[in-house]
């Protein structure tokens, strides 16, 4: 199905283009959501008609999205998870999770502004992106840890699997001391006492 762009769409076109699309991703996303219409010949008057009053309504947009992302900018969300001493999570950070660590700031997204090509699944610093409009984009860091501490670690630069390194030094000074006793070595066999005779 060919449609008209009423907004800049990411990948697809800028607003006024005639782009050919699927007939389920024009009717379910673009045409329901207001983002184009039916590329006929009463549309194509109808937009031309309308072009002043979409740009001015994208202007104004863009300046109210471009507030946000200086807000929003280099912004650092921390994430608690539970995950293995390898540094992989048991589960995984989400595009909800990001929306909703956004939401206890105060800044209200939409899930489909945050472009997460996959969950994260390992501790570390994460860099996502956030259209907060179709040509407002910003970055963010997400630092997934498994503790507060854990996570100004990383902030710092500092490398969290010495952590996991001074685990494995204290169990081989373990092992070492463990060396200097030997469970196979012979002890002096205390004979058991006589049992007392029954009467």
């Amino acid at each position: 199905m060919e449609v008209i762009l009423l907004e800049r769409v990411n990948k697809l076109g800028q607003m006024g283009e005639v782009v050919k699309v699927r007939d389920g991703y024009a009717r379910n996303f673009l045409l329901k959501r207001g983002k184009a219409l039916r590329a006929t010949a009463d549309n194509r008057a109808k937009y031309d008609g309308m072009k002043a009053d979409l740009e001015a309504r994208n202007l104004q947009a863009k300046g109210e999205a471009s507030k946000v992302a200086e807000k929003i900018e280099g912004k650092n969300i921390i994430v608690i998870r539970q995950a293995s001493e390898a540094g992989q999570l048991f589960g995984s950070v989400t595009v909800r999770d990001i929306v909703a660590a956004f939401e206890t700031d105060g800044v209200h997204l939409d899930r489909p502004q945050v472009q997460l090509d996959a969950p994260i699944k390992t501790i570390g610093k994460h860099t996502v992106t956030v259209a907060v409009h179709p040509e407002v984009e910003v970055e963010i860091t997400v630092t997934v840890a498994r503790s507060q501490d854990e996570a100004e670690r990383i902030n710092r630069g500092e490398d969290i699997s010495t952590r996991n390194e001074d685990r494995d030094a204290a169990a081989e000074a373990i092992a070492a001391a463990g060396e200097f006793f030997d469970p196979e070595a012979q002890h002096d066999e205390v004979e058991p006492a006589p049992a007392a005779e029954e009467k």
